[in-house]
């Protein structure tokens, strides 16, 4: 009974559940396509040279996929407060609605897993075909159609949304119903134990890498600087909140002053529901982090050496990360478009005491800023730890190469899909009607 309610439910809201759809489909056909590169790639002795590439690929692919999948998911739940305060107040015991979000989860996992596994193959034979044109594979890289890596996605897609949703459920029918219905913008509770305490372990656990990669020989200290960097934003993720708090109050400054109604009107939604928005900074976040400790990491390692990659070396950084990097900015627009869509109500709200859809255009585009820049400093800080500790390791000085074409065009990519997805998700709230239809 449960599961044909989940199913109606999913069937007869699609849109409230694409983004978390289109997470779990991203993620599995990332986590496999990467499986299907590694098993191939096995196969063939002369492919040793870029078999740790592949497989660290895959390894930085899965932990997107779960980091985005989790965020995902309880970005999704978050929103479905007042639903489930209505099921609370109708009579459902918390038992089952916990049950009720495990099957819709149930439902939107096995079905994006499935046509995420269809589409790992044509996204490996792409992936392939990349890696001959510039020449890291001259021979090419075989697809070894086995079921390992398709199990191995599939479980990332249900355990990774299971887990997510069954834990999002719990935090949701923690609160009574009541409560819940007269829900006010300000959040009561900023910090649940249980999400300071993985924060601050997960903290801690970055920090020690950091402070062993300088001590390790320069093989062993990019992949220890990868897992500090993946660490750290697990709990700068965590505990992002407080620090969003506190730095959309002071990035939220200068918008405030130089637009006092839209900037004010930003910054007053940052700070009151900090949560919500650390969901769609957490994307940016982990965008910068990886894509800089990955890009600045091998140029650290060319300058130290003195060397300049060209033809095929070149392109081992931007290989390696794209998809990742591709997929989280994905996430981005996601993110920003489910927080934006939460707040359809309250524009409305504004344009019926007078707001005009102007002035609401320029409070979406500056929260959409402010939470891309927030996201953007906590990663340039996780990424610049990271450089500065595998910098130690390789040139015997905290430093490391940047290039600021490269982190300016990363920082413009994030702050484009960031006011992509809040603009379109607010779209029909600044000029539609002022009852949701």
């Amino acid at each position: 009974m449960t599961l044909v309610l989940a199913w109606n439910n999913v069937r007869t809201n699609r849109a409230g559940f694409a983004a978390s759809f289109l997470a779990v489909l991203l993620a599995v056909t990332l986590v496999g396509g990467s499986g299907l590169l590694v098993a191939g790639a096995g196969e063939r002795d002369e492919l040793n040279g870029v078999m740790g590439l592949l497989v660290l690929s895959a390894l930085v692919s899965g932990f997107v996929s779960v980091f985005v999948v989790a965020g995902m998911l309880g970005l999704h739940v978050l929103r479905q407060r007042r639903n489930v305060g209505l099921l609370r107040s109708i009579g459902m015991t918390p038992r089952q609605v916990r049950r009720l979000i495990t099957a819709e989860a149930l439902v939107v996992a096995v079905l994006a897993s499935a046509a995420g596994c269809a589409l790992a193959i044509p996204y490996a034979e792409a992936m392939a075909l990349l890696l001959r044109a510039v020449g890291l594979a001259p021979t090419g890289v075989p697809l070894a159609l086995i079921p390992g890596p398709f199990v191995l996605a599939l479980g990332v897609g249900l355990l990774v949304t299971l887990l997510a949703a069954r834990v999002a459920a719990r935090k949701a029918v923690d609160v009574g119903p009541l409560e819940v219905l007269r829900d006010s913008a300000a959040q009561r509770r900023l910090m649940p134990w249980p999400r300071a305490v993985v924060g601050v372990l997960a903290l801690a656990g970055g920090v020690v890498l950091l402070r062993l990669v300088p001590q390790l020989n320069v093989k062993d200290a990019m992949p220890a600087g990868l897992g500090a960097t993946m660490t750290l934003c697990v709990g700068a993720s965590a505990l992002g909140p407080v620090a969003l708090r506190g730095l959309g109050w002071v990035l939220g400054a200068p918008a405030a002053w130089a637009d006092p109604g839209a900037g004010t009107l930003a910054r007053s939604a940052l700070v009151t529901q900090p949560r919500r928005a650390m969901a769609a900074a957490s994307p940016v976040m982990l965008t910068v982090a990886l894509a800089c400790t990955f890009l600045f990491a091998i140029a650290t390692s060319d300058a130290a050496a003195g060397a300049t990659r060209t033809g095929p070396a070149a392109w081992v950084a931007p290989v390696l990360v794209g998809s990742a990097v591709a997929y989280t900015v994905i996430s981005v627009v996601n993110a920003t478009a489910m927080s934006m869509a939460e707040r359809a109500e309250e524009i409305r709200l504004l344009r019926s005491v007078g707001t005009s859809p102007r002035q609401l255009v320029r409070a979406v585009c500056w929260e959409s800023l402010i939470v891309t820049s927030v996201g953007a400093l906590l990663g340039t800080g996780i990424a610049t730890a990271s450089l500065t500790a595998m910098g130690q390791a390789l040139t015997g000085e905290p430093w490391f190469a940047y290039s600021a074409p490269q982190y300016a065009g990363l920082l413009l990519v994030c702050a484009v899909s960031g006011l992509a997805g809040g603009l379109s998700a607010t779209r029909g709230a600044r000029r539609g009607p002022l009852v949701a239809g």
